[in-house]
C-alpha cells in the first residue's frame, strides 16, 4: 500500500512537471478538431505558448533561471528545425504568418518543453547526482552529439557510437530524487532511456494531431519509426546534459557565495 501511495505521488509530481507538454498537446489536439478563426493555426499555436510561458513565469511555476535555460533551448531547438526541413526530414504543410524558411516559430517551444520538464522535475523531486563525469568529458559529448544531427546528412551517422559513448562516461552515473520524503535512486543511463521512449511516445501523439509531418505520413498517418527513439535518447541527454551542468555551476557558484568571508 505504501508502494503504491509513493507511485501516486510520483506521478503527480510528474504530471505537474509535465504541465508545459501537456498544454502543447492539448493545444494541438484542439486545434486540430476545432479551427480556430482570425489566424492560421500553427499562429494560434505560438501564441499559446507565449501565454503559457508568460503564465509559467507570473506564477512562479518558472523561476527566472528556468526561464533562461528554457529560452535557451527554443533557440537549439529552432535552430535543428530550421535544418532538417531544409534537408526534408520532416515538414510543416500548413501555412502561417510565423513561418521562417518553413519551420513555424511554436516548433521551438517543443523543445523548450523538455527543457520544462526537466527543470520543473529537477526542482519537484529535489533531483541530486552521483559520481557527475567531470565537465571535460561532459560539454564535448553533448556537443558531438548535438552536431551529429547535422553533420550526418553529410557524414556517416555516428549516433549509435555517441550512445555506447554515453553508457561508458555515464557507466557509474546514479541520479537521486526524493518522492514524499522518500527518497530513490536511478542509474543515469536508465533515467535516459526511459524520458527518450516516452517522448517517442509523445511524438506519435503529435504527428498524429499535426505537429509536423515525416515523409511517410504524407498520404495517411503512421507510427514514427522505433528507430526514432534513438534520436530522442541523444535528444534527451543534450538537454539532461545542459541543464545538469548549469545546475552544476549555479550550485558551485552559490556555495562561493555563501562562503564568502565578506558577507
Amino acid at each position: 500500500m505504501k508502494a503504491f501511495k509513493q507511485l501516486i505521488f510520483f506521478g503527480w509530481e510528474q504530471a505537474l512537471s509535465c504541465l508545459f507538454p501537456v498544454v502543447i498537446f492539448a493545444s494541438l489536439a484542439i486545434t486540430q478538431i476545432i479551427p480556430l478563426p482570425f489566424l492560421p493555426r500553427y499562429d494560434w499555436l505560438l501564441i499559446i505558448c507565449l501565454f503559457m510561458q508568460l503564465w509559467m513565469v507570473y506564477s512562479g511555476l518558472e523561476t527566472q533561471d528556468e526561464l533562461k535555460v528554457i529560452t535557451m533551448f527554443h533557440l537549439i531547438g529552432l535552430a535543428l528545425e530550421l535544418f532538417k526541413v531544409h534537408m526534408g526530414s520532416w515538414s510543416y504543410p500548413e501555412q502561417g504568418y510565423s513561418k521562417i524558411f518553413g519551420v513555424p516559430l511554436y516548433s521551438g517551444f517543443m523543445y523548450a518543453s523538455v527543457a520544462s520538464y526537466l527543470c520543473q522535475a529537477w526542482r519537484r523531486l529535489k533531483v541530486e547526482l552521483v559520481k557527475w563525469p567531470p565537465f571535460w568529458a561532459v560539454v564535448p559529448l553533448a556537443a558531438a552529439i548535438y552536431l551529429n544531427f547535422f553533420i550526418h546528412h553529410y557524414w556517416i551517422d555516428v549516433r549509435f557510437w555517441l550512445s555506447g559513448l554515453v553508457m561508458i562516461v555515464f557507466w557509474q552515473s546514479w541520479v537521486t530524487y526524493e518522492v514524499n520524503g522518500t527518497r530513490y535512486r536511478m542509474p543515469l543511463a536508465l533515467s535516459f532511456m526511459l524520458i527518450g521512449f516516452f517522448i517517442w511516445i509523445a511524438e506519435n501523439i503529435a504527428t498524429f494531431f499535426g505537429a509536423w509531418e515525416y515523409p511517410n505520413q504524407t498520404d495517411a498517418w503512421s507510427l514514427v519509426h522505433l528507430g526514432k527513439v534513438s534520436s530522442w535518447l541523444l535528444l534527451v541527454i543534450v538537454s539532461f546534459l545542459i541543464v545538469a551542468t548549469l545546475k552544476q555551476v549555479k550550485g558551485k557558484n552559490s556555495t562561493r557565495v555563501d562562503t564568502s568571508p565578506f558577507l
